[in-house]
């Protein structure tokens, strides 16, 4: 999985957002607001990712429970699939 390209991360005033680019702000109204680990998640989706990859880097990054962190990524990732910023990755395994 990968996030389009339309999208891009911005740091403002020390908090981080998702704002549209292009012809995208169009259809997209507004913004997402992330914390720190959406920003790290963000950053490995810029190339093709797995959820393990995504799980693995949270892990070596943060001290955090696998379970917990599991949880946070599936979130943040229904988040972007609903803005339509993500695409709902194919059913694979792990």
């Amino acid at each position: 999985m990968k996030v389009q390209k339309e999208f891009v991360l911005r740091e403002i005033a020390g908090d981080y957002v998702i704002i549209p680019t292009g012809k995208t702000v169009l259809t997209f109204n507004g913004l997402i607001t992330v914390n720190e680990v959406g920003a790290d998640l963000w950053k490995m989706l810029q190339s093709e990712v797995t959820f393990g990859d995504l799980l693995k880097g949270i892990l070596e990054i943060y001290d955090v429970d696998e379970e917990t962190a599991k949880e946070d990524i599936q979130e943040f990732l229904d988040t972007l699939i609903e803005g339509g910023i993500l695409d709902k990755p194919e059913e694979t395994e792990e």
